[in-house]
């Protein structure tokens, strides 16, 4: 089972920075692509960022120059380092992974996801 993992999440005033941590129980191996997607309350789950298999990235409009998604093969970990978080940035934070690219998947149909971490940025 891959059950990825994450954590990582917290209370920060805008400006501050958080990393999220995903660890897969089991790695899902070089052919999966990985990201992670948020959900605010209320809103529907968004992709924030993503690394396909061939180590293309993506991210959404909002945190380009912000965020930064990156992985460690050896520990099976992805991560996302947020830096100048903003209020809108709150959200509950997912990891996931599956054998095609995540921000083509559809969201319903996206093979492993994560527990899930709360990330909230006060003003």
């Amino acid at each position: 089972q891959v059950h990825p993992v994450a954590s990582g999440g917290g209370s920060v005033e805008a400006g501050g920075s958080l990393r999220l941590s995903c660890e897969f129980r089991e790695y899902p191996g070089e052919k999966y692509c990985m990201g992670w997607f948020r959900q605010a309350p209320g809103k529907e789950r968004e992709g924030v960022a993503a690394i396909d298999s061939d180590g293309t990235i993506t991210y959404a409009d909002s945190v380009k120059g912000r965020f930064t998604i990156s992985q460690d093969n050896a520990k099976n970990t992805l991560y996302l380092q947020m830096n100048s978080l903003k209020p809108e940035d709150t959200a509950m934070y997912y990891c996931a992974a599956d054998v095609n690219p995540v921000f083509i998947v559809e969201i319903p149909f996206i093979e492993h996801w994560g527990q899930g971490t709360q990330v909230t940025v006060s003003s």
